[in-house]
């Protein structure tokens, strides 16, 4: 197998530089009519047939045989049982990684609160946890247990009292570190269903699946499109893109580091990005030859190829100022300081999913067992959204208590903005807990 890269080479300096890397950055998630036509045909028919549409789906998508909805069910006993079945090495990973995920998200959680004015009023924000959340995994070979503790550790968290995850086996396949995975997160129940028959299963319920409030966790484009259409239904995470990864390196980091780390992201799939930024040309050129040293060495050589010659480039700037005003315009998933100092360029970070701060810190640690989440946002989304977190898992509900003083001085207030808006019965409601007295005034 030969493989070779022709990365990207951008520079910030060239007029027109930021039309290059628009066209860089586009990626369109968009499903076709064929795609979306067969989702909503798919969603129809759970709604309407329920257990029966899973297991025919399953049949002939999966080439599982499934005679019955019995058969796509996992106890609490299989998921142990696959705590028994990986390595003692594999489960002291898992383990330590929940460990780590779960500390930090232990901090997240956000408390009830309320605070009483002067005449008396009460106002406040009573935090709940939703009912049931589901979690989508990918199967069979390309499958994620570390997703499954990232999506399903701050669900309990927060306090959602089950967690219902759906992960297809093509062909029988059980994925015995995803089961694992599950057992130690605390997931409630498994069905071995996917596709887009399993985000309408979630979303509306079926006689064995039951209904959630929240579907979480990646998907391939069925999966995708089908979150897209059951939103309003239930709550979704995200529409995620491909993974990114945007290096900001001083040109003091081993080349090979940042090649390797580059390589990280790209190896996910051919439409993953791997962006470097320096200022130094010279180390640019050091990069560039690592990747062309290290590539043949990859077990997923080709897909790094494809991703890095497809979506790939190197970005020369000014200096680092420059490099971190493009950062910010890229607001990538995945962002690495590799520099001398990252803290004193954090404060100038306004865009990002997760940084990694210092030369010795790679993007895969976050992947796996840093502690904070890996479910971030792509696309340049990281403009206006966050990393999956308990709060993701939480809802809020507004408190107000009105003193008998309070509901009359209020309702002054009201009146008038009520009558403004024309709303004679809103204007009303308030008035009549304007105390006799003041109306008197």
């Amino acid at each position: 197998m030969t493989v070779s890269t022709a990365i990207a080479r951008l520079n910030a300096a060239d007029p027109d530089f930021a039309r290059h890397l628009d066209h860089l950055l586009s990626w369109e998630s968009v499903s076709d009519d064929a795609v979306n036509q067969r989702v909503l045909d798919i969603i129809k028919a759970v709604r309407e047939r329920g257990d029966a549409a899973l297991v025919e789906f399953t049949q002939r998508f999966d080439g599982v045989d499934a005679k019955s909805i019995d058969d796509l069910i996992l106890g609490r006993e299989r998921l142990e049982l696959a705590l028994t079945r990986i390595t003692p090495v594999q489960r002291e990973a898992l383990e330590k990684a929940a460990n780590r995920v779960r500390m930090y998200h232990e901090r997240q959680k956000q408390d009830s609160w309320q605070y009483t004015e002067a005449d008396g009023t009460v106002l406040g924000q009573k935090v709940t946890p939703l009912d049931r959340a589901g979690l989508y995994v990918p199967g069979g070979k390309a499958s994620y247990p570390s997703s499954v503790l990232m999506n399903a550790i701050p669900a309990k968290v927060a306090g959602v009292a089950e967690v219902v995850m759906v992960v297809p086996t093509p062909r029988g396949e059980v994925n015995e570190l995803v089961l694992a995975a599950a057992c130690i997160a605390g997931v409630d129940r498994v069905f071995t269903v996917g596709g887009a028959q399993a985000v309408a299963a979630l979303a509306y319920g079926t006689e064995s699946v039951p209904q959630v409030d929240k579907i979480v966790g990646p998907g391939n484009i069925y999966v995708a499109t089908a979150k897209r259409h059951v939103f309003g239904q239930v709550g979704i995470d995200m529409i995620a893109g491909p993974s990114e990864i945007l290096v900001v390196c001083d040109g003091q980091t081993d080349p090979d580091w940042i090649a390797m780390d580059l390589f990280s992201q790209a190896e996910h799939d051919e439409d993953a990005q791997a962006i470097l930024v320096s200022p130094d040309a010279a180390f640019l050129d050091r990069v560039a030859a690592s990747i062309d040293k290290l590539l043949p060495t990859m077990e997923r050589a080709e897909i790094i190829e494809k991703s890095i010659n497809g979506r790939g480039a190197l970005i020369q700037v000014r200096d680092m100022q420059q490099a971190v005003e493009v950062a910010n315009r890229i607001a990538p998933e995945h962002l690495e300081l590799s520099v001398a100092d990252p803290q004193a360029w954090l404060p100038h970070i306004r865009h990002a999913g997760a940084i990694f701060m210092g030369r010795h810190t790679s993007e895969a640690l976050g992947d796996y067992c840093a502690g904070p989440n890996h479910v971030l946002p792509t696309s340049g989304t990281a403009r206006f959204s966050s990393p999956l977190g308990v709060y993701d898992f939480q809802k809020r509900s507004s408190i107000i208590f009105c003193s008998e003083q309070g509901a009359s001085e209020l309702g002054h207030t009201a009146s008038v903005l009520a009558r403004g808006e024309s709303l004679t019965a809103h204007a009303r409601s308030a008035e009549y807990r304007i105390l006799t007295q003041e109306k008197g005034n």
